[in-house]
C-alpha cells in the first residue's frame, strides 16, 4: 500500500531535522576539539553536542517509523517530541517570569544607560552574584574580549557620552557615571577622589584585562544581556512549540495509518513481509 500523506510528510520533516542536526553536532565537536579554544567555547560545547545528538536520534526514530512503518520507533519519536514540548513550554514560562523585572536607567546627557543588579529578579541576581558562577562568566568576558571594540575607539569625551553602548559595554567597560571620572580615550579614565557611595568606583581598573569585570554594574550588564536574549529565545520557543505540536499531530496520524495498513495487510510489524 502506498504511503499515506502523513507518513510522507513526517518523513520529510524528520529528514530535514536530521540534516540540521549534523552541523549542530559538528559545531559542538569542533568547539570541544579546538586546541586554542577559550573557556567559554569549552563550556558551551557540551550543550551543543547534547542538542545535536538528541536531534539526530529523535529524527532518525521518526524517519524510520514513518518510512518503514515501525510503530515502536514512532512511539519513541512521539514521546521524545512530547517531552520537548513540555520542556520548551516550561522554559518559556520561566523565562518570562524571571525577565519581567529590571531595565537600564537613562542618564542625563548620556546616550547609554546605567545598569544596577538590584533592579533585576532575585533569581538572576543570585546566579551572577555567586562567586563560582561569576568567575566562569568573568573568564568568558575576558576571553571574548567584550570591551575590545571600545578599546579601539578614538572618540572624544563628547562622542563617548553620546554613544549607544550595549549593556555589557556600559556595565563592564567603563566606570559608573556617578564616579565622575574623566574620560581619556578607549577604556582609559583618569580616576579622581569621589564621594560616590558606589563600590564600583573603587573596583574600576584601567587595565584592559580587568576594567570593571569585578563590578556589580558588570554583573547587571550581563543580566540585562541575558534578559534580552531570553526574551528573544522565548518568542522563538513559542514558534517552535507550535511547529512541534503540528509535528506531534502528524506523528499521531502516521501511527494510526500504520496500524490501519498493518491490520489490512494482516501483520503487526512494519518490516514483516506480507506472507510472514
Amino acid at each position: 500500500m502506498a504511503f499515506r500523506l502523513s507518513n510522507t510528510l513526517l518523513g520529510i520533516l524528520n529528514a530535514i531535522m536530521f540534516l540540521l542536526s549534523v552541523p549542530v553536532l559538528g559545531a559542538g565537536i569542533w568547539l570541544r576539539a579546538r586546541a586554542d579554544g577559550t573557556e567559554c567555547e569549552r563550556y558551551l560545547s557540551a550543550p551543543v553536542i547534547a542538542l545535536g545528538v538528541i536531534l539526530m536520534l529523535v529524527s532518525l526514530a521518526g524517519l524510520v517509523g514513518a518510512c518503514c512503518r515501525v510503530n515502536c520507533f514512532l512511539w519513541f519519536f512521539l514521546v521524545a517530541v512530547f517531552v520537548l514540548i513540555v520542556a520548551l513550554f516550561a522554559y518559556t514560562v520561566f523565562a518570562f517570569v524571571v525577565t519581567n523585572k529590571g531595565a537600564g536607567e537613562a542618564v542625563s546627557g548620556r546616550g547609554y544607560k546605567e545598569y544596577k543588579l538590584e533592579d533585576y529578579s532575585n533569581w538572576l541576581q543570585k546566579r551572577v552574584d555567586n562567586n563560582k558562577n561569576w568567575n566562569k562568566i568573568r573568564i568568558c568576558l575576558q576571553d571574548s574580549k567584550a570591551c575590545k571594540k571600545l578599546q579601539e575607539k578614538t572618540w572624544t569625551q563628547d562622542q563617548f557620552f553620546r554613544a549607544d553602548l550595549s549593556p555589557l559595554e556600559s556595565g563592564c567597560c567603563k566606570p559608573p557615571t556617578s564616579c565622575n571620572y574623566t574620560y581619556v580615550g578607549g577604556t582609559n579614565w583618569t580616576t579622581v577622589a569621589t564621594t560616590s557611595p558606589d563600590p564600583d568606583c573603587k573596583a574600576w581598573i584601567n587595565d584592559g584585562t580587568a576594567l570593571c569585570y569585578g563590578c556589580q554594574s558588570c554583573k547587571a550588564g550581563v543580566v540585562a544581556t541575558v534578559k534580552r536574549d531570553w526574551k528573544l529565545a522565548a518568542v522563538v520557543n513559542i514558534v517552535t512549540i507550535v511547529l512541534m505540536v503540528i509535528v506531534f499531530s502528524v506523528g499521531c496520524c502516521a501511527i494510526r495509518n500504520n496500524r490501519r495498513d498493518n491490520r489490512d495487510n494482516g501483520y503487526g510489524g512494519g518490516w514483516k513481509g506480507r506472507n510472514a
